[in-house]
């Protein structure tokens, strides 16, 4: 078979599992966000709407605003559904992760920064042990998050995180304290998500500032479900307790890795002069 037909048909088979996980992913049952989470800051500019199934944040130049969760939770799958800012968003952040509190904290980070309309946005990843995290992975997404809900999820056991968009791994962070690399496991966590200004660095490092005259800018949040073990309560066991990425599941971090991601903290010699962190010697999967 020629090379050019097989790469067309792996790409077809790409596709189609792409959309099929897309859609397992956009029918998960809903919480509610009367029963699970607060609002933490911006008063009115947080509002629970359609009886709990709905949540959006505002931001506007006197402030943003942000929700986190009543639970804590140690080990579990995360997933929410957002749709981003619109439009201008450039100089805006809008932040949803998983942290402990204290100087020694634990954190599983997404964060969506904005960008003028028409460019991508950058989703910054990172992880946080013991206090320290310099681990970002940054990418471009495959798809506008602006124009409709898309689903991101944390999964979170004892062997590794897993970030999926959609329910497809964009980034695996193993478990690997055995080389010395410190691994949130002790720490229950709470989510939070927030939207706020940030144009001092999250558009072009700082060069494209907010535009206020597009004010308010929105973003909104629904169908979150959590399969957790919370410190609150025990729950079913569930796959995502020894969840890992098999064959096809590797194809796909691969393929996200490879045609979006822009920054890779693993493939940056000049931060690192000493050498690179040992986990980025190691395996992803």
């Amino acid at each position: 078979m020629p090379f050019s037909s097989s790469c067309s048909k792996v790409s077809m088979v790409l596709v189609v599992s792409l959309f099929v996980t897309s859609l397992m992913a956009m029918t998960a049952s809903a919480g509610n966000f009367f029963q699970d989470f607060d609002v933490t800051f911006g008063d009115e500019r947080a509002k629970i709407l359609n009886g709990g199934q709905l949540l959006t944040l505002n931001l506007d130049k006197a402030s943003g605003s942000g929700f986190k969760s009543k639970n804590e939770y140690l080990f579990g799958r995360i997933d929410m559904q957002i749709k981003l800012v619109s439009g201008n968003s450039a100089g805006t952040v809008t932040a949803y992760y998983l942290s402990s509190e204290g100087p020694t904290h634990d954190e599983i980070d997404f964060e969506f920064l904005g960008n003028l309309s028409g460019d991508p946005y950058t989703l910054h990843t990172n992880v946080f042990s013991q206090g320290k995290g310099n681990r970002e992975q940054q990418f471009h997404l495959w798809f506008d998050p602006t124009k409709a809900f898309h689903t991101y999820s944390i999964v979170w056991n004892s062997q590794r995180i897993i970030f999926l968009v959609d329910n497809i791994p964009i980034r695996v962070f193993t478990n690997l304290e055995t080389i010395g690399v410190p691994f949130p496991k002790n720490q229950p966590m709470r989510i939070y998500s927030s939207l706020w200004n940030a144009d001092d660095w999250a558009t072009r490092g700082g060069l494209v500032k907010t535009d206020w005259t597009q004010a308010p800018f929105t973003a909104s949040y629904r169908n979150f479900q959590a399969s957790t073990t919370s410190t609150n309560s025990l729950t079913e066991q569930s796959a995502w307790q020894t969840q890992g990425l098999d064959a096809a599941g590797r194809n796909r971090l691969r393929w996200v890795q490879q045609k979006f991601m822009v920054y890779n903290y693993c493939s940056d010699i000049k931060r690192f002069p000493q050498g690179l962190p040992a986990e980025c010697r190691r395996s992803r999967f």
